[in-house]
């Protein structure tokens, strides 16, 4: 008997034993996974079309340009390893980098960048920042030549100090480069197959986009991450974007660790989540432009006297400090505050004053009459701003009734220009002009415009075409005065991003972009 059950624990220990092996061996060889929260979910996988925020975040991980933002917000190579500008500002020649291949294995030449720009470039793909490169809010481009496959030459028709800026802009999809295997034999939009150090791998709406780690990415030289160039080797196997619509049931999944990544939480939130063992904060100022937007062809707010008192209804300090948990402080400006540019004049914008907004509504014939405001809650940051300024608004005696879309609604509704007033955000720009161009523009052809003004956009189109940064910043100054002037818009501050992790994740932190990268991070075991 003894024997028996000697050899029956014998067995069962070689058992245990055997399965204690495959579990961790399967351990060892199970995936590593990052999984970041999202607000919602993407819009599509094209660069710089259909997009959002969101979308650009997971496609900056997929494709990249031939040039890209630097952590310092200056522009460098990315896929480009060198890049030449003729003495007349109008010709961009830019060298390849060696071994660079896309996600279908295939090396990247000359052919494709052409071929990807003629993609963008045609009207039918309806990309985003058409305008910036077809001569309407920029220089045109009028040829773009291959003289070798490792060679691109474009060809302007006027000097644009902007040309590269607009090529990194994420928003633009940072002019990803692309395998003409992206599209099928229509040319209608498959999948991105680009050189990023992720690649597409599941994506199921309104669950989840799962990235799969490039294994042929091409690293530079760099040995650390910087902005969007630098070192950017994944270190993980796969990253996982979660849709988490309501934010008490993402700060809830990061609490039970079923994510390691919130990119972006609430200044109020962050307070709590910092003082919660396991977990880290990552704080960076950015240069978005939070404020709100009028239709200046309302019948009603086509007034600038009531524009201009709705502007003074609002205490700044008040707002901004509740917004920002104290982490910023209010700008009227289009110039971010941590911008090179922003200097006294552009640190001049609204008082706050009731007697005075009160006196413009009595000289406007104001009585009441309700205005629609446009707010949303995937961007808790535009709807506090809408409950805030309805409240302010309210002692000054403006009728301000605010109404909550669908985050898709909204912006279709920014988009065409139907709205009377809205609450909303503009990502970040690294170049005033750029920031100003963001708002500016004529309404007939670009209806998302709220500035419309002719004389302005003249003085912006020099300060894109000037490259002296003294004359740039007078026309810096006196667009910021006009605009002060007429109130298209109130700009109230710029903000800050603020991402919360798991300990385990280390090397994410947030910067002035305020969109997440997952290159460069990687999952370590905690004690």
């Amino acid at each position: 008997m003894h024997s028996i059950v000697k050899t029956a624990l014998s067995a069962s220990v070689q058992a245990l034993s055997l399965f204690a092996l495959a579990t961790t061996a399967q351990a060892a060889e199970a995936p590593s996974v990052i999984k970041v929260g999202l607000n919602a979910d993407i819009r599509s996988t094209e660069p710089g079309v259909n997009r959002d925020e969101n979308t650009d975040a997971v496609v900056m991980h997929m494709v990249e340009g031939l040039v890209a933002y630097r952590e310092d917000a200056s522009v460098g190579p990315l896929l480009a390893k060198s890049i030449d500008l003729s003495a007349d500002g109008m010709t961009y020649t830019f060298a390849l980098r060696d071994g660079v291949r896309f996600q279908n294995g295939a090396a990247l030449t000359a052919a494709d960048v052409k071929w990807t720009w003629q993609h963008y470039l045609n009207p039918k793909t309806q990309w985003r920042c058409l305008p910036e490169f077809d001569g309407r809010g920029g220089a045109k481009i009028v040829d773009i030549a291959t003289p070798d496959p490792h060679t691109v030459v474009f060809q302007l028709d006027q000097p644009n100090g902007l040309f590269l800026a607009s090529m990194a802009r994420p928003d633009c999809g940072g002019s990803g480069i692309l395998h003409p295997d992206s599209v099928d034999a229509e040319g209608t939009w498959k999948a991105p197959i680009g050189t990023g150090p992720f690649q597409l791998g599941d994506w199921q709406r309104g669950q989840y986009v799962e990235l799969n780690r490039f294994a042929e990415y091409s690293v530079r030289g760099e040995a650390a991450v910087d902005g969007y160039t630098g070192n950017k080797q994944p270190l993980v196997d796969k990253v996982r974007f979660v849709v988490i619509p309501d934010v008490a049931s993402a700060k809830a999944a990061l609490l039970a660790k079923g994510v390691d990544l919130l990119p972006d939480v609430t200044a109020l939130d962050a307070e709590e989540l910092k003082a919660t063992p396991g977990l880290n904060i990552s704080v960076s100022p950015i240069m978005a432009i939070c404020g709100l937007l009028f239709q200046t062809r309302d019948p009603l707010l086509q007034d600038v006297r009531i524009r201009r008192a709705i502007a003074l209804s609002m205490d700044y300090v008040q707002m901004v400090a509740a917004l920002s948990n104290g982490l910023s402080t209010p700008n009227n400006s289009a110039i971010p505050q941590t911008s090179a540019y922003y200097d006294g004049v552009a640190r001049r914008g609204y008082t706050y004053d009731l007697d005075k907004a009160r006196a413009l509504l009595g000289e406007a014939g104001y009585h009441g009459q309700p205005i629609k405001m446009l707010v949303n809650k995937r961007y808790q940051q535009m709807f506090d701003m809408g409950v805030l300024t309805q409240a302010m608004a309210q002692a000054a005696g403006l009728n301000i009734q605010m109404e909550t879309l669908e985050w898709g609604t909204q912006l279709e509704r920014y988009q065409s220009g139907n709205y009377q007033m809205m609450s909303f955000s503009y990502s970040p720009r690294f170049d005033p002009a750029l920031s100003f161009d963001t708002v500016m523009g004529d309404k007939d052809k670009e209806p998302r415009k709220v500035w419309d003004n002719p004389q302005a956009q003249a003085m912006l189109r020099e300060a894109v075409r000037e490259t002296d940064t003294i004359r740039r910043q007078k026309l810096f100054d006196a667009l910021h005065a006009m605009m002060i002037e007429e109130v298209p818009m109130v700009i109230i501050y710029n903000g800050t991003t603020i991402g919360a992790y798991q300990r385990r994740l280390e090397g994410y932190r947030s910067w002035p972009i305020a969109k997440p990268r997952l290159w460069g991070v990687q999952l370590v075991s905690q004690p």
